[in-house]
């Protein structure tokens, strides 16, 4: 059995699937379903006979087996009937203080681009012009102030207080 004469018949067996049960993903599965049990079958096609009418003649035993079968027991969810996960909050205000604590540790000129692009959602080219500086500069500032926030709020930067040294 040449298996380029089954793949020459899948748009044939789609196209009717599609056509039996109006719904794609039912026809996509029922075609799975029939090239599944041809290929684990394959012995018992006879050669010279027309594998088109072998084909179809899987795909219409399958559906009766689909119809006969009783569909799955469902019932309806009601809303309030499942409890979705939900994040812990209980850390979000000690987060916020952190990140309030991290912003004040950025130099007034990274502090101001990273504010505007996060929290006023502006444009490279708006914050230039509003600043007076070129797009280059506010995209240098933007990445040079998002790594330091990212190394302060990880515990990897120097903060002022790291830096006291004891004398004796």
């Amino acid at each position: 059995m040449d298996s380029r004469a089954i793949l020459a018949e899948i748009p044939r067996l789609r196209r009717y699937a599609r056509a039996l049960l109006g719904d794609r993903a039912a026809a996509d599965d029922l075609v799975q379903d029939t090239l599944e049990r041809a290929w684990s079958r394959i012995d018992q096609w006879r050669v010279g006979s027309d594998l088109r009418a072998w084909l179809f003649g899987i795909m219409h035993n399958l559906r009766v087996d689909q119809l006969r079968r009783p569909p799955p027991p469902t019932r309806p969810v009601e809303e309030g009937d499942c409890d979705l996960p939900t994040r812990p909050t209980q850390t979000d205000g000690l987060e916020l203080k952190d990140l309030e604590s991290a912003l004040n540790q950025l130099p007034d000129e990274q502090r101001e681009v990273v504010l505007l692009v996060a929290l006023e959602d502006m444009a490279y080219a708006d914050i230039a012009a509003m600043l007076g500086i070129p797009a280059g500069t506010v995209m240098s500032r933007l990445a040079r102030g998002r790594e330091r926030l990212r190394q302060i709020m990880a515990g990897l930067a120097e903060t002022p207080a790291s830096r006291l040294r004891v004398v004796r």
